[in-house]
Formats: C-alpha cells, structure tokens, sequence
C-alpha cells in the first residue's frame, strides 16, 4: 500500500542525517497521500541505518495505524492534527537540529535579520508557548500539534509562507509540500537559526531587516510576480 509514497518518505528520512538535522534517531518525516486520506511516517525508535521504505508506516487521519510492523512516531499525533488542519501541507518534519532547538529552549521566536531568512520564510519563525501539565499529560502530543494550529490561525500567518515552528522548550517543525519540500524547510530554518544567533552575537543590538527588504527578497522568490529561478 501506498509503495512510492514509502519510498519518498523514506527518502526524505534519510536526508535528516545527511544534513546533520538528526542524532541517533531524534526525528521523523512523513508526507501524506490527500485523496486516499492516508499518511506514511517513519516508525518510532528505529535507527536511520536499519530502515527500509516498507518500514514506514501507514495512518489514517483518524490515528489509526493501517499498514506497517512498527508502532509509527511518537510524534504520530502531532503530525495528524497539522495534516487535518492546513490542506496545503503535504509533508512534515521534525527534529532536534542543534541551533534552532536552541531558540526554542531559550523560548525566543527568530527575526528575519537577513535576506537568506526572507527567501524562504516571511516574517520571523514562531515560538509557541510551552504546554501547561494538564496539556502535557491528558494527550501531549495531540496537543502540540493544536498549540502550532492555534498559533497560525490566531496571527494570520499562512502556513506555507512560514513553513516552520519552534515549539517552546520542545524543538521545530517544519512542513512543505511534500516530504523532500518539508526536509528543505528543515535545512533552511537551522541555517536561518544559526546566523541568527552568530549574528546577535556579533552585534547585540541588530535590529530585523527592514520589511521592504524582506518583502523584496520573499516576493520574488513566491507568488505570482515571482521572478527568481528558471
């Protein structure tokens, strides 16, 4: 079931290590499949070097597990909530990447101080508040995923101009059209994290890039003037 889709998922699996995004086996991708209503993530606990396409395991958007011999991510939960709440998400990552876990321990959203940041993201990267004890230990992870859905729909931001998050004392997650579109995000947003702490650290009083700029350089990778590329 859902075979080529397995594969891209396993792919873009396999691209967290090879990006440096992940240590022993601190993340998962997963992208989903609209018209079947069905999703392949990677199983939980499983060590990058040990997987298979056929060990991604399908789910529908229930919750409920449809094909696979492992028990699917921990994070299964989160993941469902996103896919259920924003049509226009095809896939899904998450990890622990060292620098934007960083912003997200200290509790800090990322400004756009600069033009890399503005190609890929409008505006800053979020920080969601951390989850109280009742959040934390009724349904944590359902409860993640509603905490970024909450997030989104409160500011306005459209989920595929700010296609990451970073959740307080957690980690980000990161989202794209389909699995290999999320995994570019993931890179995108710790290259963003790590400039950005290298530049505050430079210039402690660095102000965000001035909006025409950012504005400048996220149109004209996005929408439809878009000009950058062939």
């Amino acid at each position: 079931m859902l075979e080529e889709l397995k594969k891209q998922v396993y792919e873009a699996n396999m691209l967290l290590p090879r990006y440096g995004l992940v240590t022993f086996t601190w993340g998962n991708v997963s992208a989903i499949d609209r018209e079947k209503g069905l999703f392949c993530i990677k199983p939980s606990g499983v060590d990058y070097e040990k997987l298979t396409p056929e060990d991604m395991v399908v789910m529908d958007l229930d919750g409920n597990k449809v094909e696979g011999k492992y028990k699917p991510s921990s994070d299964t939960p989160t993941h469902l909530e996103l896919y259920k709440a924003f049509d226009d998400i095809g896939g899904i990552v998450h990890t622990h990447s060292s620098y934007a876990t960083s912003w997200a321990q200290a509790g800090r959203s990322i400004p756009c101080y600069g033009t890399t940041h503005a190609d890929y993201i409008y505006g800053e990267v979020p920080c969601v508040r951390c989850l109280n004890k009742e959040e934390i230990d009724s349904a944590y992870e359902t409860n993640t995923g509603l905490l970024i859905i909450d997030e989104f729909r409160k500011s306005g931001r459209d989920v595929m101009a700010v296609p990451c998050v970073l959740c307080k004392n957690h980690g980000p997650f990161a989202w794209g059209k389909n699995a290999g579109d999320a995994v570019h995000n993931a890179v995108v947003l710790e290259e963003v994290a790590k400039m950005a702490y290298r530049a505050e650290t430079i210039n402690p009083q660095i102000q965000p890039a001035p909006q025409e700029l950012q504005d400048k350089h996220y149109y004209r990778k996005h929408g439809a003037n878009a000009y950058y590329g062939q």
